[in-house]
């Protein structure tokens, strides 16, 4: 009977209580509980938390994703670095960005659960020239945008730029594109 009794109250206590303090705890931080909900015009465009595809050539893209943005089956490639197929989604994603100069990493490479929201401002960079052809405006502007809104360099990571934020900042600096 005692160990019937301690099942109940560590259930209790595990599957009820415990929980529910957190919940309540991440409800006192409703903007990242709720996943950092980026609304426009009234509209959920996105989420400062979980990575998107933009492939449009006047946006900034993300970094490569192993599971195609899909935030259900987050999850690495697991590809190493002698890997065929890891060479060859890098050749593709340098062919498509088509800049000069060598490419960051982060823009041939996906990050481990395939929903990194940010690319290095070094990558932000390295994408000025194929936006600024495809807006038909001066790079000038565009690195502008990329470097105010890039997160400051921390101690162990590189300046930081959240791709669907900088998109925003673009459409709102140089005006949105037309599909």
């Amino acid at each position: 009977m005692s160990a019937l009794r301690f099942v109940v109250v560590t259930m209790l206590l595990c599957g009820g209580l415990y929980p529910g303090v957190l919940l309540g705890v991440a409800l006192l931080a409703p903007d990242a509980a709720n996943g950092r909900l980026i609304v426009r015009d009234g509209q959920v465009v996105g989420s400062a938390l979980v990575g998107q595809k933009f492939s449009r050539s006047e946006y900034l893209w993300p970094r490569p994703s192993a599971v195609d943005y899909n935030a259900a089956a987050a999850g690495g490639s697991n590809l190493g670095p002698t890997n065929p197929a890891l060479t060859e989604r890098a050749k593709a994603s340098i062919a498509a960005l088509g800049g000069d100069g060598p490419v960051p990493a982060d823009l041939v490479t996906a990050s481990g659960g395939g929903l990194d929201p940010h690319v290095t401002l070094a990558g932000a960079l390295y994408q000025v020239p194929r936006i600024a052809r495809a807006r038909g405006v001066d790079g000038a502007r565009i690195a502008a945008v990329f470097e105010a809104a890039a997160e400051p360099e921390g101690v162990f990571r590189p300046a930081l730029v959240n791709v669907l934020q900088a998109n925003l900042a673009l459409d709102e600096a140089l005006g949105r594109t037309p599909r």
